[in-house]
């Protein structure tokens, strides 16, 4: 990705090094690792089983401020701050056309744990979004992780992972989150699960869309290969078949490898929020 010249954001919040107050809610480290053997298991999403367990449930307010602002003299956070840019300019032009503003999110960098408005959560449940405070939450080891324990490497697997997240974001924007949420409320076990499947879904093509979006700006050769491993990479189905050694499509809460990477290519070569109707397109199918 040609991202160094680029411009960053300012919706930046720096907690790494700082300390939760408290520690990670829900029962501590021996809960951190019992959710992760759950959710290796099962393919639960980990920040859910989290905030079962009393982590991320109630509506705290964030005892942390960090520095805010741009990062400057850290290339792995002025990368992300560059790849958060884009989103908002790509997005904010999506609106524009629509004749809608675009609000943006703002992106916490942290480590080892942080709170926010959905709770205290570990970094051990990955990147997240907080639609209490519209933050979406990154420890950048995650991209350690992303390279050498899920075997996808590069600059544009891990924008893939913001933009994501961003996608979440979108989602709080128009609705679709409120409206899943209360349509798992009153749904059973493997009815709410497919419905979160729906959504990552749609945030994976939410993803696609901006790629589209800063293909001219920001990409090169070889850039979208790379975002399309990291989402077969993530899949439930490779994520269960390595950790039990079957699958288990009723516990999904993601997708599989080829639904992720189908959505992704879906809103990159589409380019509209409208390709991205995986509600409907389930419906019909």
């Amino acid at each position: 990705m040609r991202w160094e010249d680029q411009r960053r954001s300012d919706n930046v919040e720096d907690r790494r090094g700082m300390r939760v107050p408290g520690g990670v809610a829900g029962g501590g480290i021996g809960t951190i690792v019992i959710v992760l053997i759950v959710s290796w298991l099962t393919g639960a999403n980990p920040l859910t089983l989290l905030q079962m367990a009393g982590g991320g449930g109630g509506s705290e307010a964030p005892a942390q401020q960090g520095q805010v602002g741009a990062p400057t003299g850290d290339p792995q956070a002025e990368f992300a701050a560059v790849v958060l840019a884009s989103t908002e300019d790509a997005w904010t032009r999506v609106f524009q056309q629509a004749g809608e503003r675009y609000r943006p999110p703002t992106l916490v960098l942290f480590d080892d744990a942080v709170q926010s408005a959905c709770g205290t959560n570990s970094a051990a449940v990955g990147p997240f979004y907080c639609p209490a405070d519209q933050k979406l939450y990154i420890d950048l080891g995650f991209f350690r992780e992303l390279d050498q324990k899920f075997g996808a490497p590069g600059d544009f697997a891990q924008a893939y992972v913001i933009a994501h997240e961003v996608g979440h974001h979108l989602q709080t924007l128009l609705g679709v989150s409120e409206q899943v949420m209360a349509a798992r409320q009153r749904a059973g076990e493997a009815e709410g699960n497919r419905l979160s499947v729906l959504q990552e879904l749609q945030a994976d093509c939410f993803a696609g869309v901006w790629s589209n979006h800063a293909r001219e700006k920001l990409l090169q050769e070889g850039d979208v290969e790379e975002g399309l491993r990291a989402a077969a990479a993530i899949g439930d189905d490779t994520l269960q078949r390595r950790s039990q050694g079957r699958v288990s499509p009723e516990s999904w809460t993601h997708g599989s490898s080829e639904q992720r990477v189908e959505w992704l290519r879906r809103g990159l070569s589409q380019g509209t929020i409208e390709a991205c109707d995986t509600f409907g397109q389930a419906t019909r199918r």
